[in-house]
């Protein structure tokens, strides 16, 4: 995979993208619910996709992405986080990772250019699974409430 040091710049920098995104969150007045989580709650999530991306992305083994964003998706709904707001967090993160790597200099070779558009396409096939099960985890969250309610 080109895209290997790529990865290892953002993995290597995962302290500071965090804090990125972590302002970014703040500053959105579309995020009102997720805003309020604590700051080491946000932390975690982000820190634990940044410092282990490479192994995220080379993950061949999708039980073990459905077992940890479904159990997000629960606890999201269970914060009373709307869905769209988790939605928008995951987007936010995978821009912020995104517009890093571009601001790192400018690509000049052709491998260069190469290896970025490989890694946001691995990354964007990642959230799109993460995203996937986040929703799976906060709906079964949300039938279940339903169903004991009645």
């Amino acid at each position: 995979m080109l895209a290997n040091n790529l990865v290892r710049m953002i993995e290597g920098h995962a302290e500071q993208i965090t804090a990125d995104v972590i302002n970014r969150v703040r500053e959105d007045p579309e995020l009102p619910n997720l805003k309020k989580l604590p700051e080491k709650e946000l932390r975690s999530w982000a820190g634990h996709i940044l410092k282990h991306l490479g192994d995220w992305l080379s993950e061949s083994d999708e039980k073990q992405i459905a077992s940890c964003y479904e159990g997000l998706g629960k606890l999201r709904f269970d914060e009373h986080v709307p869905l769209h707001e988790s939605v928008r967090n995951f987007q936010r993160l995978k821009d912020t990772m995104v517009t890093y790597i571009r601001n790192q200099g400018n690509r000049q070779t052709t491998m260069e250019l190469y290896a970025e558009e490989e890694l946001e396409h691995l990354l964007g096939r990642f959230f799109d699974k993460m995203i996937y099960y986040m929703v799976r985890g906060y709906e079964g969250a949300r039938r279940h409430m339903e169903a004991a309610a009645h």
